[in-house]
């Protein structure tokens, strides 16, 4: 299963560096990083996304504590969450398939940010099921690179489980 791990750090050099390695050493992957300002001067939020069970992760978090400028870690999958990730994605976009590709791009309501002859860049901000979504239907255009931020995270103060209530929402439908 994967993990959503939410660490807060000290905004100092060669924090990134040591928790990289303890993940290393223990032959962990690290599947999605992103690293930002948190809302506290002089503190950083790293979110990961890691593989594992929940021992692992469990092993994983009392071993990430044992850091020094490690000040709070959270495994955030569980819990009703807000997740987000950024993509652009370069797409071949001739005058014979373009405007297809438009409408793919207003329908998952992302934006085209560069175009050209024969290309076009969207960028795209939603939940990760988006982001596999819309590579999936630009596909068949052939794609030309995409650069992804890896997925950011933040509890629910709400505690409102949106997948859950989407769940509901398919039976009802039904």
């Amino acid at each position: 299963m994967k993990h959503t791990i939410s660490v807060l750090v000290e905004d100092e050099a060669g924090v990134l560096t040591r928790i990289a390695g303890l993940f290393a050493r223990r032959g962990f992957n690290i599947e999605s990083l992103a690293v930002g300002s948190a809302e506290q001067l002089g503190v950083s939020r790293i979110t990961m996304v890691v593989p594992g069970d929940e021992q692992v992760i469990e092993q994983l978090i009392k071993q990430l504590y044992k850091l020094i400028s490690v000040l709070k870690v959270q495994d955030i999958t569980q819990q009703p969450s807000v997740e987000r990730e950024l993509m652009l994605i370069k797409v071949n976009a001739n005058a014979s398939n373009r405007a297809e590709v438009i409408e793919i791009t207003q329908i998952f309501r992302a934006r085209i940010v560069d175009l050209s002859e024969e290309a076009v860049t969207i960028e795209v901000v939603g939940d990760p099921g988006k982001i596999v979504a819309i590579i999936q239907m630009l596909n068949k255009f052939g794609i030309r690179e995409i650069a992804r931020t890896g997925k950011i995270a933040l509890v629910r103060e709400s505690k409102v489980n949106t997948e859950y209530l989407k769940s509901l929402e398919a039976k009802v439908t039904l």
